[in-house]
Protein backbone atom coordinates (compact mmCIF):
# COMPACT_ATOMS: atom_id res chain seq x y z
CA UNK A 1 0.00 0.00 0.00
CA UNK A 2 1.51 3.50 -1.01
CA UNK A 3 0.41 7.01 0.91
CA UNK A 4 1.47 10.27 0.95
CA UNK A 5 3.34 11.85 4.13
CA UNK A 6 1.98 15.27 3.55
CA UNK A 7 -0.61 15.58 1.44
CA UNK A 8 -2.54 18.91 1.63
CA UNK A 9 0.82 19.49 3.73
CA UNK A 10 2.05 20.61 0.78
CA UNK A 11 0.72 24.27 1.37
CA UNK A 12 1.72 26.98 1.10
CA UNK A 13 1.06 29.87 3.47
CA UNK A 14 3.50 32.65 2.50
CA UNK A 15 4.25 36.54 3.41
CA UNK A 16 1.05 37.80 4.25
CA UNK A 17 -1.46 35.53 5.62
CA UNK A 18 -1.31 36.75 9.69
CA UNK A 19 -2.77 40.37 10.18
CA UNK A 20 -0.89 42.35 12.70
CA UNK A 21 1.79 40.14 12.71
CA UNK A 22 2.05 40.59 8.85
CA UNK A 23 1.95 44.06 8.66
CA UNK A 24 4.58 43.98 11.43
CA UNK A 25 7.07 42.07 9.11
CA UNK A 26 6.15 44.79 6.27
CA UNK A 27 7.19 47.21 8.27
CA UNK A 28 10.56 45.58 9.01
CA UNK A 29 10.75 44.39 5.62
CA UNK A 30 10.56 48.35 4.47
CA UNK A 31 12.70 49.67 6.59
CA UNK A 32 15.83 47.42 6.80
CA UNK A 33 15.32 45.82 2.76
CA UNK A 34 14.19 48.93 0.65
CA UNK A 35 14.43 49.20 -2.59
CA UNK A 36 13.81 46.00 -3.85
CA UNK A 37 11.66 46.37 -7.28
CA UNK A 38 8.49 44.47 -6.95
CA UNK A 39 9.25 42.23 -9.83
CA UNK A 40 12.55 40.98 -7.82
CA UNK A 41 10.45 40.45 -5.00
CA UNK A 42 7.68 38.26 -6.94
CA UNK A 43 11.02 35.97 -8.28
CA UNK A 44 12.78 35.69 -4.99
CA UNK A 45 9.50 34.21 -3.72
CA UNK A 46 9.11 31.65 -6.32
CA UNK A 47 12.40 30.79 -5.61
CA UNK A 48 12.38 30.26 -2.46
CA UNK A 49 8.93 28.54 -2.49
CA UNK A 50 9.83 26.20 -4.57
CA UNK A 51 13.11 25.10 -3.01
CA UNK A 52 11.00 25.00 -0.36
CA UNK A 53 8.92 22.87 -1.76
CA UNK A 54 11.60 20.65 -2.93
CA UNK A 55 13.51 20.40 -0.26
CA UNK A 56 10.36 19.00 2.31
CA UNK A 57 9.46 16.42 -0.70
CA UNK A 58 12.98 15.20 -0.79
CA UNK A 59 13.54 15.40 2.94
CA UNK A 60 10.43 13.07 3.20
CA UNK A 61 11.44 10.53 0.13
CA UNK A 62 14.84 10.13 1.55
CA UNK A 63 14.07 9.72 5.46
CA UNK A 64 11.34 6.88 3.77
CA UNK A 65 14.48 5.30 1.96
CA UNK A 66 16.73 5.24 4.90
CA UNK A 67 13.94 3.38 6.71
CA UNK A 68 14.19 0.56 4.14
CA UNK A 69 11.27 2.36 1.22
CA UNK A 70 12.83 2.41 -2.02
CA UNK A 71 9.72 4.07 -3.30
CA UNK A 72 10.60 7.68 -3.72
CA UNK A 73 14.07 6.36 -5.32
CA UNK A 74 12.31 4.47 -7.64
CA UNK A 75 10.47 6.96 -8.96
CA UNK A 76 13.25 9.77 -8.91
CA UNK A 77 12.08 11.80 -6.32
CA UNK A 78 15.07 12.19 -4.76
CA UNK A 79 16.61 15.11 -6.69
CA UNK A 80 17.00 18.58 -5.83
CA UNK A 81 15.66 19.05 -9.75
CA UNK A 82 12.05 20.90 -9.28
CA UNK A 83 10.95 19.41 -12.19
CA UNK A 84 10.22 15.82 -10.79
CA UNK A 85 8.35 17.44 -8.06
CA UNK A 86 6.34 20.28 -9.84
CA UNK A 87 2.91 19.42 -9.99
CA UNK A 88 1.13 21.76 -13.08
CA UNK A 89 -2.29 23.08 -10.71
CA UNK A 90 -0.42 23.13 -7.48
CA UNK A 91 2.96 24.48 -8.18
CA UNK A 92 1.89 27.00 -11.20
CA UNK A 93 -1.55 27.72 -11.96
CA UNK A 94 -2.86 28.44 -8.34
CA UNK A 95 0.19 30.24 -7.23
CA UNK A 96 0.57 32.58 -10.69
CA UNK A 97 -3.50 33.12 -10.00
CA UNK A 98 -2.59 34.34 -6.36
CA UNK A 99 0.19 36.00 -7.17
CA UNK A 100 -1.11 37.85 -10.55
CA UNK A 101 -4.21 38.67 -8.45
CA UNK A 102 -2.59 40.22 -5.38
CA UNK A 103 -3.86 37.68 -2.67
CA UNK A 104 -2.34 38.15 0.76
CA UNK A 105 -1.39 34.80 0.56
CA UNK A 106 -0.70 31.78 -1.27
CA UNK A 107 -0.97 28.28 -1.95
CA UNK A 108 0.74 25.78 -3.25
CA UNK A 109 1.68 22.09 -3.66
CA UNK A 110 4.29 19.59 -5.85
CA UNK A 111 3.33 15.89 -6.72
CA UNK A 112 3.12 13.52 -3.25
CA UNK A 113 6.37 11.61 -2.59
CA UNK A 114 4.78 8.21 -2.23
CA UNK A 115 5.18 6.12 0.87
CA UNK A 116 4.78 2.23 0.96
CA UNK A 117 4.51 1.50 4.38
CA UNK A 118 4.95 -2.22 3.86
CA UNK A 119 8.61 -1.47 3.71
CA UNK A 120 8.25 0.21 7.28
CA UNK A 121 9.09 -2.38 10.20
CA UNK A 122 7.03 -0.33 12.34
CA UNK A 123 4.17 1.48 9.91
CA UNK A 124 2.84 4.13 12.53
CA UNK A 125 6.23 4.94 14.60
CA UNK A 126 8.11 5.12 10.96
CA UNK A 127 5.98 7.10 9.09
CA UNK A 128 5.78 9.55 11.44
CA UNK A 129 9.67 9.64 11.45
CA UNK A 130 9.06 10.00 7.53
CA UNK A 131 6.73 13.11 8.25
CA UNK A 132 8.42 15.28 10.18
CA UNK A 133 11.49 15.08 7.87
CA UNK A 134 9.75 17.84 5.92
CA UNK A 135 8.97 20.43 8.96
CA UNK A 136 12.35 20.09 10.29
CA UNK A 137 14.16 20.66 6.55
CA UNK A 138 11.83 23.70 6.69
CA UNK A 139 13.57 24.48 10.32
CA UNK A 140 16.54 24.02 9.31
CA UNK A 141 16.50 26.71 6.38
CA UNK A 142 15.02 29.00 8.60
CA UNK A 143 18.82 28.75 10.72
CA UNK A 144 20.40 28.99 7.51
CA UNK A 145 18.63 32.29 6.44
CA UNK A 146 18.62 33.98 9.81
CA UNK A 147 22.34 33.73 9.31
CA UNK A 148 22.61 34.65 6.20
CA UNK A 149 20.04 37.75 6.83
CA UNK A 150 21.88 38.79 9.70
CA UNK A 151 25.28 38.66 7.62
CA UNK A 152 23.82 40.72 5.02
CA UNK A 153 22.68 43.28 7.35
CA UNK A 154 26.18 43.41 9.23
CA UNK A 155 27.68 43.52 6.19
CA UNK A 156 25.85 45.71 3.86
CA UNK A 157 25.42 43.25 0.80
CA UNK A 158 23.00 43.76 -1.69
CA UNK A 159 19.64 44.46 -0.34
CA UNK A 160 18.04 41.44 -2.67
CA UNK A 161 20.10 38.98 -0.35
CA UNK A 162 18.42 40.48 2.58
CA UNK A 163 14.96 40.03 0.75
CA UNK A 164 15.77 36.46 -0.08
CA UNK A 165 17.15 35.86 3.32
CA UNK A 166 13.91 37.53 4.93
CA UNK A 167 11.62 35.34 2.72
CA UNK A 168 13.35 32.51 3.33
CA UNK A 169 12.53 32.37 7.46
CA UNK A 170 9.18 33.50 6.76
CA UNK A 171 8.32 30.92 4.26
CA UNK A 172 10.31 28.44 5.62
CA UNK A 173 8.89 28.88 9.26
CA UNK A 174 5.40 28.76 8.02
CA UNK A 175 5.66 25.93 6.17
CA UNK A 176 7.03 23.89 8.81
CA UNK A 177 4.91 25.20 11.38
CA UNK A 178 1.76 24.67 9.38
CA UNK A 179 2.50 21.32 8.52
CA UNK A 180 2.96 20.54 12.50
CA UNK A 181 -0.91 21.23 12.73
CA UNK A 182 -2.76 17.77 13.23
CA UNK A 183 -5.26 17.92 10.55
CA UNK A 184 -4.48 14.83 8.43
CA UNK A 185 -2.87 14.65 5.97
CA UNK A 186 -0.30 17.48 7.42
CA UNK A 187 2.53 16.23 8.91
CA UNK A 188 1.62 16.87 12.28
CA UNK A 189 -1.02 14.08 11.94
CA UNK A 190 1.26 11.06 11.67
CA UNK A 191 3.12 11.99 14.74
CA UNK A 192 -0.15 12.03 17.02
CA UNK A 193 -1.20 9.03 15.10
CA UNK A 194 1.79 7.13 16.51
CA UNK A 195 1.42 8.34 19.76
CA UNK A 196 -2.09 6.76 19.85
CA UNK A 197 -3.71 3.25 20.13
CA UNK A 198 -3.93 1.56 16.89
CA UNK A 199 -7.35 1.54 16.36
CA UNK A 200 -7.68 5.03 17.15
CA UNK A 201 -4.74 6.28 14.75
CA UNK A 202 -6.34 4.23 11.94
CA UNK A 203 -9.95 5.81 12.59
CA UNK A 204 -8.16 9.03 13.17
CA UNK A 205 -5.91 9.10 9.91
CA UNK A 206 -8.97 8.02 7.53
CA UNK A 207 -10.57 11.49 7.81
CA UNK A 208 -7.26 11.80 4.90
CA UNK A 209 -9.92 11.99 2.39
CA UNK A 210 -11.52 15.16 3.71
CA UNK A 211 -8.63 17.21 5.40
CA UNK A 212 -7.71 18.86 2.44
CA UNK A 213 -11.71 20.32 2.54
CA UNK A 214 -11.20 20.93 6.09
CA UNK A 215 -7.90 22.92 5.56
CA UNK A 216 -9.54 25.18 3.43
CA UNK A 217 -12.52 25.82 5.71
CA UNK A 218 -10.80 26.86 8.32
CA UNK A 219 -8.47 29.05 6.53
CA UNK A 220 -11.31 30.65 5.19
CA UNK A 221 -13.27 30.90 8.49
CA UNK A 222 -9.66 32.28 10.18
CA UNK A 223 -9.08 29.61 12.27
CA UNK A 224 -5.35 29.71 12.02
CA UNK A 225 -5.10 33.47 12.16
CA UNK A 226 -3.88 33.63 15.71
CA UNK A 227 -0.95 30.60 14.73
CA UNK A 228 0.14 32.65 11.84
CA UNK A 229 -0.01 36.22 13.59
CA UNK A 230 2.00 33.75 16.52
CA UNK A 231 4.42 32.60 13.45
CA UNK A 232 5.11 36.55 12.33
CA UNK A 233 6.16 37.31 15.59
CA UNK A 234 9.00 34.76 16.20
CA UNK A 235 9.90 35.70 12.24
CA UNK A 236 10.50 39.79 13.84
CA UNK A 237 12.16 38.14 17.19
CA UNK A 238 14.74 35.51 14.97
CA UNK A 239 15.75 38.44 12.50
CA UNK A 240 15.47 41.62 15.04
Amino acid sequence: MTTNPSGAARLILLLGVGISGGALASILAGQVIPVVPGAARVLIRIFVLYFAIVVHEVSHGYVAYRLGDPTAKLMGRLTLNPLPHIDVFGSIIIPGFLILTGSPFMLGWAKPVRIDVRYLREPLRDFAVVAIAGPLSNFAQVALYVVLFRITMSQGWPNWIGFLAFSGVAINLFLGVFNMIPIPPLDGSRLLAAVLPTSVAVQYLSIERFGFIIVIAMLLLGAFERIFDAVWVLVLLLLG
